[in-house]
């Protein structure tokens, strides 16, 4: 394990964390509409939208060496390290060649927050926190026709308590920083985007206008 933090570690250390990256997190229950609204995001923003998940499931697909284990820890019903899942998102933050991304569930807890602070030496600019009622939520998993194995009552309801108990403290501990959007995700999705877009098109203008700075020293510094 002690290879992983420091290979993970020297990775970021000299790439990254010096691009200053904006990185926001966006964390939800299940069903909460995230991935739409990270969609939207993508589409009016140009952000580069990256889900944890997803990464883990395209590493084992590739079947790589990594992969197997990934796949054989989640087998075996334990935890993926924190380390293998940020070092999934490291590379994919460096292959995009965007400087602006969601990271869509992750982190799921505070192990996983630390371990991303401590490893890529970035905080997040902001945590977009989707608000719904646990009701609504359940509403919308068992009548949307995705297929999903994880899709029936007893498995969603176990999904909400580990969301209570791993991911609302991360949500806490931005706030107490002053980090969170809260966003009420209980009503239609073009009201939530509007929400979306007055939080997101401001930080979007800093961000350009930091393109703007950077690129003007630039000049300056040649001649």
């Amino acid at each position: 394990m002690g290879s992983i933090v420091e290979s993970a570690k020297q990775d970021a250390n000299g790439s990254l964390a010096e691009k200053k990256p904006t990185v926001v997190f966006v964390l939800g229950g299940p069903g909460c509409g995230k991935g739409t609204q990270c969609a939207n995001i993508v589409e009016h923003f140009g952000y580069t939208h990256l889900s944890a998940g997803d990464l883990l499931r395209a590493e084992i697909k590739s079947g790589s060496e990594n992969g197997t284990m990934i796949q054989n820890m989640i087998k075996e019903g334990k935890i993926v390290p924190s380390e293998v899942t940020i070092k999934l998102l490291q590379k994919a933050m460096e292959e995009s060649g965007n400087d602006k991304f969601l990271i869509d569930g992750f982190p799921r807890n505070e192990e996983n927050r630390a371990a991303f602070e401590e490893v890529t030496k970035i905080e997040p600019a902001f945590v977009l926190f989707f608000d719904c009622a646990e009701e609504e939520m359940e509403r919308r998993l068992l009548s949307r026709n995705q297929g999903r194995e994880d899709d029936n009552i007893e498995t969603i309801r176990k999904r909400f308590k580990v969301f209570l108990e791993s991911s609302l403290p991360v949500v806490e501990y931005y706030d107490s920083k002053g980090k969170v959007r809260k966003i009420d995700a209980a009503r239609p999705i073009g009201e939530v985007f509007e929400s979306v877009k007055a939080i997101v098109a401001p930080q979007n203008e800093k961000v350009k206008g930091y393109g703007r700075v950077l690129r003007l020293t630039e000049c300056c510094s040649c001649t």
